[in-house]
């Protein structure tokens, strides 16, 4: 992700969040280049998803994915979160965490397939609406432990 693709993920974002990043936090990722991670996913001359992490020492946490709704259901977030995970993996990265909420069945069936796992619930977390955030980790040097509850 560069600064000139922030437009294009803006719209992606505000599409895919009812409470979406404003485009200066886009920025402050693309240019704290020294923990943050951010890339893009592409189709032609588009962008049709983005993710971006957080690697501290050896721990990852991933702040934001999201997929074009008109490529949604096409493998685009699977696509993203292996790369994540690849990058995190050859970066020496062994723990990944993120939040996601409880309702987004979706994003937690892709999550719970990847092998995360539930860490803990921030019940309340997120507004408009109301919904509580599952905490979701994966230990990169470990098998899969148990599902998404």
């Amino acid at each position: 992700m560069e600064v000139r693709d922030l437009a294009e993920v803006q719209v992606i974002e505000v599409r895919s969040f009812p409470n979406p990043w404003h485009k200066s936090t886009f920025l402050g990722e693309v240019q704290n280049r020294s923990i943050a991670h951010p890339y893009v996913a592409e189709a032609g001359a588009g962008i049709i998803g983005y993710i971006m992490f957080w690697l501290i020492r050896d721990e990852a946490q991933v702040n934001n994915v999201a997929v074009h709704p008109e490529w949604r259901g096409r493998g685009v977030g699977e696509r993203l979160m292996r790369f994540a995970l690849d990058k995190v993996r050859g970066l020496g990265g062994s723990f990944v965490t993120l939040e996601v909420r409880r309702s987004n069945s979706s994003a937690v069936a892709l999550y719970e397939k990847l092998g995360f796992t539930l860490m803990g619930v921030r019940k309340g977390y997120y507004q408009n609406p109301a919904d509580d955030a599952l905490i979701l980790g994966l230990d990169l040097s470990a098998g899969r432990t148990g599902p998404v509850q």
